[in-house]
């Protein structure tokens, strides 16, 4: 047996109202993979931050390496050997991306920052992880996806022998994924641990050795990855059997409810045309950077359209910006919830009021407490939002129920459309059915429903209609029930003037 390089023996941690971990055991060993897993809100996250030391444990004991440790600062947690790839991206958008990998240890020579040594360092770093992206890019000029590829990079520039991957994977392609695992794997080979959390179990087969599940703040199991199955790690993780993955419900076909035409903005939106009936759920496929969110942003009016008109029951409708959308009853949960979807300090309350001050306020501007509660309470109990009070911070709510929050704010409207842009990123494999049967039951009101998916299996399992994209065009349209992933895959890959390389693959 391999030597144990962390142990955590009745972790306890609480939040104002919360209890985030209930005496809580975990171990690693050097040289394996242990999957981290559980539903939204079970604790994972909470305690790999006790372990990297971004917050200090109220009860339990903790070593690193054989040390006992006290009250575990950031600092000393990197000088352990302790390195953390957070699940919602932490990155100072207004710097370079070399700027980020050295921020806090940065290179001074002489009382002067050498920003040519850190780039030449940063290049360095990710030409091993073979990342393609320039060192003196601003990261905020970056996709999602390479953000999160940057943060990779940057914990594992600090050479940690402890290594915590929280839904690393959440906004990578498939090729980007398999590169990743590459990297675990080499990893391993050199002794290293890592703790592996996410919530696409069907990567736990390529990598994991073992598995540590935790429900409701509590440890629950911990086994050999070889010795278990998914059917059982999933009933471990929420309590229940999850019968169905992808719910889905027939409704007969109703009118044109949303509508766009000949619509352009920027190079990755161009000629889009589309339409979206009542008792129907349009998914929008296609890989990564194909223009997808930008067709939603631009709808919604938060991205200049260049040309174009939008349609809500057959009537045309000016959108200049996301308040002209609110008002016409077009609706976006979008793909970054944390950056454009939430006020992550603000309670849950003003989140879910915020956009919504023309229902509850009166003529004065005076904001009607009983009317607020009212769609508070109904937002919270239809999608059954994981919280004591309505008063906690939506930053201390785990990523699921975020993403909760994010799709309830606009469900107290009478929207004639919701857009939904990766509505389950990050989420478990419960709170993705409870999204799901959101979805389903918008569908069966009427209301327009389309959502952009990086994930193939949801687009089929969940759309009624597929809407494939590539290079910001609109490359074909399938029935979901005849549609298979080849075919999806092959309109994907229908760039313009370009030939498709073997390595280009869509998420699944």
């Amino acid at each position: 047996m391999s030597e144990t390089i962390v142990s955590m023996k009745g972790i306890c941690k609480s939040f104002p109202g919360v209890m985030a971990l209930d005496h809580v055991d975990f171990e690693l060993r050097a040289g394996e993979v242990m999957a981290l897993l559980g539903e939204n809100g079970a604790g994972k996250s909470t305690l790999m931050k006790v372990l990297s030391g971004v917050y200090t444990r109220d009860a339990g004991e903790l070593e690193i390496f054989g040390k006992k440790y006290g009250d575990l600062t950031p600092k000393h947690a990197q000088e352990a050997g302790v390195a953390i790839i957070h699940q919602e991206l932490n990155m100072c958008r207004h710097l370079s991306v070399a700027e980020n990998m050295f921020l806090g240890r940065e290179i001074v020579e002489k009382g002067v920052l050498n920003n040519a040594e850190m780039e030449r360092q940063a290049k360095a770093i990710l030409d091993d992880l073979k990342i393609d992206i320039n060192p003196k890019q601003m990261v905020g000029d970056l996709p999602v996806s390479k953000q999160q590829m940057v943060e990779i990079a940057k914990a594992l520039s600090v050479n940690a022998r402890i290594l915590i991957m929280d839904e690393p994977t959440s906004a990578l392609t498939a090729k980007e994924i398999e590169d990743l695992f590459q990297i675990i794997r080499k990893l391993k080979s050199e002794g290293k641990g890592i703790v592996y959390i996410s919530h696409r179990l069907e990567e736990l087969q390529h990598i994991v050795d073992r598995v540590t599940i935790m429900r409701d703040s509590q440890y629950i199991t911990s086994m050999n990855f070889a010795d278990t199955n998914l059917d059982e790690i999933i009933a471990n993780m929420v309590g229940r059997e999850i019968k169905e993955k992808f719910p889905k419900v027939e409704c007969e076909k109703g009118e044109k409810v949303f509508e766009v035409k000949n619509l352009n903005a920027g190079k990755m939106v161009r000629d889009i045309n589309f339409s979206v009936y009542a008792g129907e759920i349009v998914g929008f496929a296609g890989l990564m950077g194909a223009g997808r969110t930008e067709v939603t942003r631009a709808i919604f009016g938060a991205d200049k359209k260049e040309s174009g008109q939008i349609f809500v029951d057959g009537k045309e409708v000016k959108i200049k910006c996301p308040e002209d959308a609110i008002q016409q009853g077009v609706v976006l949960a979008p793909e970054d919830r944390k950056k454009d979807g939430l006020c992550t300090k603000l309670s849950i309350r003003h989140n879910l009021a915020l956009p919504n001050l023309d229902m509850v306020c009166n003529k004065l501007g005076v904001v009607n407490s009983k009317e607020e509660k009212k769609i508070c309470k109904k937002a919270v109990e239809d999608l059954k939002i994981k919280t004591p009070s309505v008063e906690v911070d939506s930053g201390n709510l785990s990523g699921g129920n975020q993403q909760k929050v994010v799709v309830g704010k606009w469900l107290v409207r009478n929207s004639r459309v919701v857009i939904f842009d990766e509505p389950t990123r990050g989420i478990d494999v419960g709170a993705k059915v409870e999204i799901y049967n959101l979805m389903n039951e918008l569908k069966k009101q009427g209301i327009a429903v389309m959502f952009v998916s990086s994930e193939m299996p949801e687009v089929m399992g969940i759309a009624d209609r597929i809407i494939v994209m590539c290079d910001g065009r609109i490359t074909g349209e399938l029935m979901a029930k005849d549609a298979t992933q080849n075919e999806i895959l092959k309109l994907a890959t229908t760039f313009e003037d370009k030939n498709i390389g073997k390595s280009e693959e869509v998420a699944l």
